[in-house]
Parts: structure tokens; sequence; C-alpha cells
């Protein structure tokens, strides 16, 4: 199993900060989904929220993944990229008309309904256009997947997905619609799951609508994503346990003969081979505290500040054998533009390197121009 690793008189040359990507990690990551998920009907999708990078995106569509998309620009850039267009999924709860004709148009494989609305809107726009829309049900499982209250998207309160109570009047527009074809029900838990549980318990939710619907042809279940990485460690586990993971679902999950089980994986593809590389302006000494001041903030990395998320920070290169404890946190007019607190490295000094791992996915994607800073360039190998 392989593990990043940084090509220290490469970054010593470039102007920080940037993004960079290890090829190989992601190749390998990519091979392992494949190995782990060959089982009759699986077919995985890469979710393109994770990260837009056009290296990665080239290396993953033509590995012969699917795409999940949630936008009109990423089905644009899936189509750019190389994903086969029936390959391709379109979710969201605020699809607009020109989304969804775009959508229609170029012919991709579904549209993830999260309402009524928006199922009525689909009709209207596919009677116009003179075309049938393929749309498949998000469900609302009531599965608490015990994650960050900003990631989890399978409880009751979340704007995401239908209640099972509403699927039949659903279920008869559909089927009275010759505008609409029915492809199957869609799930998604949450993000950043690392137990087997909420999966387990997801097979059983799916299995249980499945006999009450009886005899209704469902070509696809779609189980979303949500499996997390290791951010403690990325080095010890670089590749997620992807055969635990499909594992689960073909433990569990009672497919009737012929269906397609399709899943879209983004974290777990693009986290780890990404890392955020930083050069120190600064160490301050406080009172009680010390700060190495980076030069980047949370307009390149804002998970930290968003939802105080985790990542492990490496100096990569003091040679020293002493540790200090730091905050470390970047220049940005804001109290939140911490990437960690009380973290232990080497001793520390001005122009030293560092990596914020574990960066790839929510990273590049999600970085602004706040402070009129420029957008973080990305270099990978």
């Amino acid at each position: 199993m392989s593990k990043t690793i940084f090509p220290i008189s490469l970054f010593e040359q470039e102007e920080t900060p940037f993004y960079y990507y290890d090829l190989n990690l992601l190749k390998n990551t990519i091979e392992a989904i494949r190995k782990a998920s060959d089982y009759p009907g699986f077919m995985v999708h890469y979710a393109l929220k994770a990260n837009t990078n056009p290296e990665l995106l080239k290396i993953i569509a033509s590995s012969g993944l699917g795409a999940d998309t949630v936008s009109k620009g990423e089905i644009k850039t899936a189509l750019a990229a190389g994903f086969a267009a029936d390959k391709i999924v379109f979710a969201g709860v605020g699809k607009t008309d020109a989304e969804i004709k775009l959508a229609i148009e170029s012919g991709i494989g579904c549209l993830n309904v999260e309402s009524f609305p928006e199922l009525n809107a689909i009709r209207e726009i596919a009677a116009g256009l003179g075309r049938t829309a393929k749309v498949a049900i998000r469900v609302n499982p009531e599965i608490d997947a015990h994650t960050h209250h900003y990631i989890t998207t399978g409880l009751a309160e979340n704007k995401f997905g239908t209640l099972a109570c509403d699927l039949e009047p659903m279920l008869r527009t559909i089927h009275e619609s010759k505008e609409l074809e029915f492809v199957g029900f869609h799930f998604h838990i949450g993000s950043q799951i690392t137990t087997p549980e909420p999966f387990r318990i997801l097979c059983e939710r799916i299995n249980k609508m499945q006999e009450e619907l009886g005899d209704l042809e469902i070509p696809v279940i779609n189980v979303g994503g949500g499996l997390g990485i290791d951010y403690d460690d990325p080095d010890k586990n670089p590749i997620p346990d992807f055969k635990s993971y499909f594992g689960t679902f073909a433990r569990y999950l009672k497919l009737r003969p012929g269906q397609e089980l399709h899943f879209e994986l983004g974290r777990a593809v693009v986290a780890q081979c990404g890392s955020l590389i930083s050069r120190v302006v600064y160490v301050k000494e406080g009172h009680v505290k010390r700060f190495v001041i980076l030069d980047a903030g949370m307009t390149d990395l804002i998970r930290p500040a968003l939802y105080q998320a985790y990542h492990r920070i490496d100096n990569l290169t003091s040679d020293s054998c002493k540790r200090e404890t730091y905050d470390v946190v970047g220049p940005i007019c804001e109290s939140s533009d911490t990437f960690g607190e009380n973290i232990p490295l080497p001793l520390t000094k001005r122009g030293d390197l560092i990596a914020i791992r574990s960066a790839g996915a929510y990273g590049e994607v999600m970085a602004s121009s706040y402070n009129c800073r420029p957008l973080p360039r990305a270099i990978s190998r």
C-alpha cells in the first residue's frame, strides 16, 4: 500500500501556497476500488464536488468510473473530462430549469429527484423538449450517521430527500407521465462515516422498503457515498478500507435479480492524495502559546474554519529532534483562520515548508479569493 512521498526539492522551488497531488496514490486508490467493488451489478460514480482538478478528473474518468454531479457546471466539467454521459447522475435539492434542461439534453444517466415540486418541474421541461427524463427518487432513510451535523444528510430534518410516506404519489406521477422513466431509488446518509454499522442499517432499511413495494420494478439502487478516511494517520492508512465497505453491501443488501447497485464516492477517492503545501512566514511567541503563521489560510483550505475539521500537519523541512507545541494559523483577518491548536511539531522556523495532509477532498475546490488573495495553484506528480 503506497503512501504520499513529498518531492521536497521540487517544493523548495515553488511559490507557496499550492496543492500537491500524488497521482500514483490516486491510481492505487482507484485500483483498490475496482478490485473491492468487483461484485455483479456494482457501479461506482465519483462525486465531483470533492475535487474537480483537471488532472485528477482525467485519471478518474479514464478508469471507467461514473460521475456524481450537483450543478450545471459539474455536468459540463464531467463531460469535458471524458465521463460517459450515461454514467453521470445529477443530484441536488435546488436544480434550476436551466440545469434540468442541460441534464436531459446531454442524455445523462439519471436525475436524482428530491421533492415533488422538482419532479413536476422535470416532467414539464422534458415535455417541452420532447424528451424522456430518467429519474430516481432520493429517499430519506432516517439514519443518524453520527458525523458532524453539517455533513449529516439522512435525517428527517435535513433538506435532502423525500420521506418514505411521500413515495406513493411520486411513483404514481412517474408511472402516469410519458415524459418520465423510473430508474430507481437514491439514498445518502452523510459523509466521513468510518464504521460499517450505518451502512448495514441502510441495507436493512432498503430491504424493508423493497419488500413493502412488492413487485415494483426497481432497476437501480443508489446508496450514495459517505465512506470516510483516516485524517489522523494518512501514512498508515493512505487507502480506505474499500473491501469492508463494499463487502457490507454485498453481505446485507438483498439485491433483486438483474438489479444494479450504484455508489457515489468522493472523499474516499481523492482526499489522501492531496496536501496543501505552505511556508512559515513567522513564528510568533505569545505569553503562553507559540504561533506558526503560514502563508496559506482559510481561503485555501476552509474545512478547519468551517466545521473544525482536523488535518494532520507536518513540517517537511525541519530536521530538529526537539519538539514544540504550536497553534498553526493563517494570515487571514479572521480569528477562525486556524488550522490546528496545540500541534506538536519539530522545532519550526521561518521559511520551513508545512504540509497540511488529507486535503485532496473539499480543499482546492472550496478555495476562495477573500481578502483579494489569489486562488491556490496545484501541481501533481
